[in-house]
């Protein structure tokens, strides 16, 4: 059964502790409680720190995007409701840090992955240049059961910086890299107008749910993390 709590009408809960509780409930399945059935579809979002892995997943998710800019630490995620053929699928982005000292951590959130989206930025030679390491190194560490077959997609992101003046891959390299790593999907996106942005995840979301099995899960309607009269829907809104 579901693990219940009874705090007292004076305990506070911080956007973390409400968070923890969302989590939590994955894992639990309350035969008493009304659920709907999901399929998880894990995708993993890599490359050099600054191409815009973040503000990809938030345009996408959320429709939004800032000029701040502020460095992933480690990694982050959020999820999105999609639907094919009258079946609802969670699709759990994983945002990751493009930082060097933040690699080795690769291992714990790569496994899992039903599949990865390599981005670079076509104003970054370097950036583009570092595809070929960031391929290798989640080959390594997620370790799928079909290397040869495990389904990427390529952004080539910022294609709005400078009216394309300032452009240094253009999409024939590109797509020349795609075709040699077995005729990857290749998308020239911008996440800050949200050009080409939900064409691009709806090819992530297919591919992922061609590639190997699903994992389904049972969601509450509501989860409780307040007092009796407090209800909090579990679409996470991170």
């Amino acid at each position: 059964k579901t693990p219940t709590t009874s705090p007292s009408s004076s305990t506070k809960f911080t956007t973390r502790d409400r968070r923890y509780f969302f989590i939590l409930s994955l894992s639990f399945r309350s035969d008493s409680m009304p659920s709907r059935r999901r399929t998880l579809l894990k995708v993993i979002i890599l490359g050099d720190s600054g191409v815009g892995k973040t503000s990809l997943m938030n345009q996408y998710v959320n429709k939004k995007f800032s000029n701040q800019y502020k460095a992933t630490i480690g990694a982050d995620f959020l999820t999105k409701e999609v639907q094919f053929e009258d079946r609802l699928f969670t699709l759990q982005i994983w945002d990751t840090a493009g930082q060097e000292r933040f690699q080795s951590l690769g291992v714990a959130f790569y496994r899992g992955a039903d599949c990865c989206v390599l981005v670079y930025d076509v104003n970054s030679m370097k950036s583009f240049e570092n595809l070929n390491n960031w391929r290798e190194e989640f080959l390594i560490q997620a370790s799928p059961s079909d290397p040869e077959n495990f389904p990427f997609v390529l952004i080539g992101n910022k294609v709005d910086v400078d009216d394309g003046n300032s452009r240094v891959v253009s999409a024939k390299k590109a797509k020349a890299w795609c075709a040699s790593k077995g005729n990857i999907p290749y998308f020239e996106t911008s996440a800050k107008v949200g050009a080409n942005v939900e064409e691009a995840f709806q090819c992530i979301a297919k591919d992922a749910l061609k590639s190997g099995e699903e994992e389904e899960l049972y969601l509450p309607d509501t989860i409780d993390v307040g007092t009796s009269n407090q209800q909090r829907s579990t679409g996470c809104e991170c």
